[in-house]
């Protein structure tokens, strides 16, 4: 109150135009508090609203098994089943599988453990406990996470881009690939900055090493998730429709976009007859409760977000606003009880543009109004009515409402309730309906029937422990989490009694708080220290430095394949340690490279300090032409002879090739990638190139994976380099190993009687 009268003293001794100015101000400021006030009281509802965000299982071939969260038993997964925090999937030998997110798409290979370790409308975070994973984020907000974690480390998405990670079946080694994009990795107290184009080994659980490479050319897998994603990144329906609504792009092979009085709608091509929400099944997911699963491959977006609407005898999909962000809803009908068949059979319907969704779970204002406008246009203060007369009141009746798909022939579906609980194909249990009776029955907020196992389960229930499971190691295997984890969810047995007196309602998220394991979480997830900035022991790039994360790996293209020019590093070509094709076939231009402590001086020795890829740099000398090319004693070369530092046998070029690095098989070039044609024998070497183009000046231990890098050439003169003269090349024919030294020059026999002569006494 003092502050307010000092406030109006200070402000009725200003003039006029001065008062006006600082009244808008203050009105201003209290706008400020109050909108401040209101966001507290908003935070405080929401917290225990679900997330608007939810992943689908959205394609799968071979043996992908599946367990819920909280479960202990794994059955044959379903397509289409919504997943969340807990879930987990199994993908076994020569299986793969994807799963959908709106803003980011998981792509499993064979034998790969993947878990939800949390799921909501800020975090991603997955447990990977074997095998190999693709990643492709296509957007991420600032405030959002999307975390990877793995026996020995955590990584963290930085950018929108594409990631792979591949965890050894031991558990022991996690490699970290940035195709496009960049991340973090956390683990032992130690962070690494990962750029595009570079690749991280992590091995060891106790003590973590890391090393870096550039990236190699895509495997199968890397080309099969390229094929999966060029499938969407043109899709048609992404101009309907925002590309967060989960599973858009199936619409695009499966229908067709039409102008219609609501908009642009998606008319599915199917059979006469055919009406929404009658292929499928449903199941129990928390914490949503009721759930639809369709069993067409493209019945995920249609049947959770957007409305429905009946038009020239046709059903079409309006989706929501395009430029809304979608919020998922379990399944957008209105249930139809009250007196139908005494309570034995549950009936719905889809919900009707500009119809309002009631949830069935217990949600805050806020949410109620975010998932009716994200999903069709809607007037708010309808949405305000329907929550205050039925949330608000726990009301699951909904009165004084007219539903134009209620009174549409076929649009209603019926089951019996033992069929509904238990998770059983709706086409197979349906019930004939009575169009009359349905337009005099009470339509509900939700379907009053308490779930049983089989419908947290799904309907391959009974395949329970005949499926194929990951083995105890992996199951039980401890990963590194930088971000905390989503307590763990109790399983349905914990909560099938109060589920059973409440039918139809999840349980409160306060009751379930009581009903989680303690110890379940913590035996799974080890929170990692905080992490300090380290380097990992990189291999080094053509110029002589350190790949490291401050060279963002400017040699590598977002498709995985370096540039032309780029070498990539031995031991991550696929196949072998294959160099890249047409690569200067020298690289003792560069210097070796040794930790920031312990940096050689100049012109002096390398330390015996072992690179990535096995590189012994022991005893190697600082320059190359200060000394006669050595020899072994027993094993001299004569005239016209391969030197000894040769390739070894097997690996020898063939005539008219050149001394570069193309002296290797065809074979050894990385994928997609045209074989090289090798260069004229007389065009080996520019006179002016700054590097010797020949390799072969180096011991035999210098082959393959054990290569030594070599000092600088700037402390040896010009001339000590034969190669630079292209007067002093052998001939083409010549094995490469003849350019250590220049070839004898010949005396024609005429000019040597000449100088014979000339040497006798006058």
């Amino acid at each position: 109150m003092r502050v307010q009268k000092g406030l109006v003293s200070m402000l009725k001794n200003r003039s006029k135009g001065v008062w006006k100015r600082n009244r808008t101000l203050m009105f201003l400021a209290a706008l400020a508090v109050i909108s401040l006030s209101l966001t507290v009281h908003v935070a405080a509802q929401d917290q225990d609203d679900p997330p608007g965000r939810v992943a689908r299982l959205g394609y799968s071939q071979g043996s992908v098994s599946f367990q819920p969260a909280g479960e202990d038993e794994w059955v044959e997964a379903s397509p289409n089943r919504p997943m969340t925090t807990g879930d987990k999937l199994w993908a076994d030998r020569d299986s793969r599988a994807e799963v959908q997110l709106g803003s980011a798409t998981l792509d499993l290979a064979p034998n790969t453990g993947f878990s939800f370790l949390n799921l909501d409308d800020r975090t991603i975070q997955i447990q990977l406990s074997a095998g190999s994973l693709n990643v492709r984020v296509w957007d991420l907000d600032r405030d959002n996470v999307v975390e990877i974690d793995t026996p020995n480390q955590a990584f963290t998405v930085d950018q929108p881009g594409r990631y792979r990670l591949d965890v050894s079946e031991d558990g022991n080694s996690t490699v970290v690939t940035v195709r496009d994009g960049e991340g973090e990795s956390t683990g032992n107290g130690q962070s690494y900055t990962m750029h595009a184009g570079q690749r991280f080994i992590f091995s060891g659980t106790t003590s973590l090493n890391a090393e870096v490479e550039q990236i190699g050319a895509p495997d199968d897998f890397d080309n099969w998730s390229d094929r999966r994603e060029m499938r969407y990144q043109d899709s048609p329906s992404a101009r309907y429709c925002s590309r967060r609504v989960v599973g858009y792009q199936d619409l695009d092979d499966n229908g067709d976009w039409r102008s219609t009085d609501y908009g642009y709608a998606w008319f599915p091509r199917v059979d006469a007859g055919w009406a929404p929400y009658h292929d499928g099944h449903w199941a129990w997911i928390d914490p949503w409760g009721w759930t639809w699963v369709d069993d067409d491959a493209w019945g995920y977006a249609p049947f959770h977000y957007g409305r429905w609407a009946f038009m020239s005898n046709r059903w079409g999909w309006i989706p929501g606003p395009r430029e809304e962000r979608p919020v998922y809803a379990p399944a957008l009908v209105a249930f139809v009880g009250g007196g139908f068949a005494a309570g034995a059979t549950v009936a719905w319907f889809p919900l009707g543009p500009r119809e309002v969704y009631v949830p069935s779970y217990r949600v805050s204002p806020a949410y109620v109004n975010r998932v009716n406008v994200t999903n069709t246009t809607v007037n708010t203060t309808t949405i305000t009515n329907v929550y205050n007369t039925t949330i608000v009141n726990n009301n699951t009746t909904i009165n004084n409402v007219t539903y134009v798909n209620r009174n549409v022939n076929g649009a209603v579906a019926a089951v019996p309730q033992h069929a509904f609980a238990s998770a059983q194909p709706v086409q197979k249990n349906a019930v004939a309906v009575n169009a009359q009776q349905m337009r005099s029955t009470t339509v509900m907020s939700r379907a009053a029937v308490p779930p049983a196992r089989e419908s947290v389960m799904g309907p391959h229930a009974n395949t329970a422990n005949h499926v194929a499971a990951p083995p105890q190691a992996v199951a039980s295997r401890q990963v590194i989490a930088k971000a905390a984890p989503a307590p763990p969810r109790p399983s349905f047995a914990q909560k099938q009694q109060v589920l059973t007196q409440h039918p139809g309602e999840p349980v409160p998220p306060q009751q379930l708080q009581k009903m989680r394991p303690a110890t379940a979480a913590a035996s799974m997830v080890k929170q990692a220290p905080p992490g300090k900035p380290a380097t990992p022991t990189p291999a080094m790039n053509r110029g002589g430095q350190p790949n490291q994360p401050g060279n963002p790996a400017a040699n590598a293209r977002p498709n995985g394949n370096p540039q032309p020019g780029a070498r990539p590093e031995p031991g991550n070509q696929p196949g072998g340690n294959r160099p890249e094709a047409n690569q200067p076939p020298a690289h003792n231009d560069r210097p070796a490279f040794t930790p920031p402590n312990n940096r050689p001086q100049p012109n002096q020795p390398q330390p015996n300090q072992p690179a990535p890829g096995n590189r012994p740099e022991a005893n190697q000398p600082p320059a190359r032409n200060d000394r006669p090319a050595f020899t072994p004693p027993n094993n001299r070369p004569q005239p016209n002879q391969p030197q000894p530092n040769q390739l070894a046998p097997g690996n020898r070029p063939e005539a008219n090739q050149p001394p570069a690095r193309n002296d290797r098989a065809p074979a050894a070039q990385p994928e997609n990638r045209p074989a090289p044609t090798p260069p004229p024998a007389n065009n080996r070497a520019e006179p002016n190139r700054a590097e010797p183009p020949a390799r072969n000046d180096r011991p035999p231990a210098a082959q393959e994976n054990n290569r030594p890098p070599e000092q600088p050439r700037n402390d040896r003169p010009q001339a000590a380099s034969p190669n630079e003269h292209p007067q002093s090349r052998p001939p083409a024919e010549n094995h490469p190993a003849q350019q250590q030294r220049p070839p004898e020059k010949k005396t024609p026999p005429e000019k040597k009687k000449e100088n014979e002569d000339n040497k006798k006494p006058q």
